[in-house]
């Protein structure tokens, strides 16, 4: 194998396992340290760089993060990244005077972002303070898109949303709320630089199945009926509900209506309970209330008598694999179930819709109905118009709205100066010992074997009393500190030098998960196999540095490393280092990285 190159920005972004796998390429361990420390207000403007709404995100994340943590490879649970997120939030105390001031000149390019949610929002921060004129058009009142209208207030309180949004508005945003975009040829007739789509996957699908038309009063599609107990135009729903769909929208859909009435709330889900799309802790949520997911049960007929829906009949179903690991569900032969309702619940998905754009103007769409966009500059096939959020690749979580925020935010920087949108500059990373004396380091390398910390919640009689109720209560501090306390460090790397080692295996002995051999190079298959433990985790990287005296190299595992730093310590020529890995993504100008910057 040839030696690594550490030098590749990509080399120790990738062992950072967390910021690796966040879209938005978060610094999880640089945070996690300031919350040790008690630096909230310094740990909320690290997030509030890169995923714009910390205090939203640290409740509503589906948390990429958490399952490439490294503390799970070791213990059962990884690190709450996600809810130490919102301790930030929560006692970051007044961050105004950190946050970027509205551009004192205009640099003459005007900017049209359709939808408030947070993808648009992200560009609107990104763009703003380094004078583009934003006008963000919505049709609802305020901001905040999908989040505002689909995210239940037990889950996310408004006052939270309502603050970080206003962060981004504060920078001199034109908004043009309460007004519905009927014509993208109009709003480009309008003389926009550029217009960038960010208005979410607005429309639920349906089951056109017998009997919905009969039942169709007491039949509800999930988004749309979220929506309206948002806004507060739905207050209550029948004694039965069933909910159809294995989401986080149907978690949402049940939840919300185990408070406005319902007291026999089922789901009901086609596949496996493995299977379901919804986040393993929105399950468990909604289990915790009571409420039982019912699986392998595929929607027959809405049944009904005198135009009013009385319950629903399933086929039971099971999953049959073939040679090829294809999944295909067929019927069981056991008899029909038939389940009693009042109300059902449709979230079986969501889909695009984009009636106001026309087909004559440039923007090209798939057979699917989805627009034609690059994946890496999220331009669509007319040069002027950016998708992003769920309206460029279909639904998914708020911080990949986020990602594809910044991403387009670059790219329409870059049109509007004349420069080639497809020229992505790589991020600035820099590598800083940490080295305080011979075994004294700038950070806390001690391992905690400390289980994860649960999250206190309210009482179940509390919670679902009011709708409004938050359901977690969050980290209080001494809690925060014991969680930040499980991190380790993995963005603190060890990085060798060759050329002050002595080949004395030191290391070797000293290591607890065996992850540095010396040995004779070779093929990287061959390699994998003859390290002190076997590299199973293709995925991951192997150090591999030049030869040394002796011929033979140094190969260390990645995967396993806990960056303990006792290499460095037992070390006697200085030959490992503990260094901080520093990565700073390329953002739109440079207004924002400045701020963030000095705060952190």
């Amino acid at each position: 194998m040839q030696p690594t190159d550490i030098r590749d920005p990509d080399y120790f972004h990738k062992v950072v396992d967390c910021q690796w796998a966040c879209p938005a390429h978060t610094p999880v361990p640089e945070y996690i340290r300031m919350i040790s420390a008690g630096q909230y207000a310094d740990a909320y403007m690290i997030n509030w760089k890169s995923n714009v709404f910390p205090g939203v995100l640290g409740r509503t994340c589906d948390r990429p993060c958490e399952p490439a943590c490294r503390r799970g490879r070791v213990e059962e649970e990884p690190v709450a990244i996600c809810r130490l997120k919102r301790v930030a939030a929560d006692y970051k105390g007044d961050i105004a005077d950190r946050l970027p001031k509205p551009a004192t000149s205009r640099n003459g390019k005007r900017v049209a972002l359709v939808g408030a949610g947070p993808a648009s929002l992200t560009v609107a921060r990104d763009l703003a303070p380094i004078g583009y004129h934003v006008t963000v058009f919505d049709s609802e009142a305020r901001g905040g898109g999908m989040i505002r209208s689909q995210i239940p207030k037990f889950r996310l309180p408004e006052h939270v949303l309502d603050e970080e949004v206003g962060y981004i508005l504060g920078l001199g945003i034109e908004t043009r709320f309460g007004t519905r975009v009927e014509s993208m040829k109009g709003l480009l007739d309008e003389g926009y630089d550029a217009v960038f789509v960010g208005s979410g996957a607005p429309r639920g699908r349906d089951l056109d199945i017998p009997g919905r038309k009969e039942a169709a009063a007491n039949i509800h599609l999930g988004i749309d009926w979220l929506s309206s107990v948002s806004f507060g135009h739905i207050e209550s729903i029948g004694k039965r509900v069933i909910v159809l769909g294995g989401g986080n929208t149907a978690m949402d859909c049940c939840r919300s209506s185990r408070r406005l009435g319902g007291e026999d709330v089922k789901v009901v889900v086609r596949s496996g309970f493995e299977e379901m799309k919804a986040s393993p802790w929105e399950k468990e949520d909604a289990i915790h209330e009571d409420i039982p997911i019912l699986n392998y049960m595929v929607p027959k007929e809405f049944l009904h008598q005198d135009g009013r829906l009385t319950g629903m009949l399933f086929e039971k179903v099971h999953a049959k694999y073939d040679e090829k690991g294809r999944r295909q569900l067929v019927p069981t032969g056991e008899p029909d179930v038939r389940l009693e309702a009042d109300d059902v619940l449709v979230a079986v998905g969501q889909e695009n819709s984009f009636p106001w754009i026309e087909t004559d103007i440039g923007i090209t769409f798939d057979r699917w109905g989805m627009p034609v966009v690059d994946e890496t500059t999220f331009q669509s096939t007319h040069p002027k118009v950016f998708f992003g959020g769920d309206a460029a690749f279909g639904p998914k979580n708020i911080i990949w709205a986020v990602a594809h925020g910044h991403q387009a935010a670059i790219s329409i920087h870059k049109l509007c100066q004349g420069e080639d949108v497809k020229d992505r500059p790589p991020p600035m990373t820099t590598l800083v010992s940490q080295k305080m004396g011979i075994h004294e380091w700038s950070y806390d390398n001690d391992v905690s074997n400390d289980l994860r910390y649960k999250v206190p919640l309210q009482t179940k009689e509390i919670a679902l009393r009011d709708i409004r109720t938050e359901v977690e209560l969050g980290y209080d501090e001494q809690l925060a500190f014991k969680e930040a306390q499980r991190c380790l460090n993995c963005d603190v790397q060890t990085v060798f030098s060759e050329r002050l080692c002595i080949e004395c295996d030191a290391c070797v002995d000293i290591c607890p998960m065996d992850c540095i051999t010396f040995t004779a190079n070779g093929e990287e298959a061959d390699l994998r196999g003859r390290l002190s433990a076997p590299a199973d985790n293709l995925t991951q990287d192997i150090y591999v540095s030049g030869e040394l005296k002796t011929g033979r190299i140094m190969a260390k595992d990645e995967d396993v490393c806990l960056h303990c730093g006792l290499c460095a310590e037992r070390c006697p020529t200085g030959a490992w280092d503990m260094q901080r890995f520093i990565l700073e993504m390329t953002m739109a100008g440079t207004s924002c990285q400045s701020k963030a910057r000095s705060a952190a």
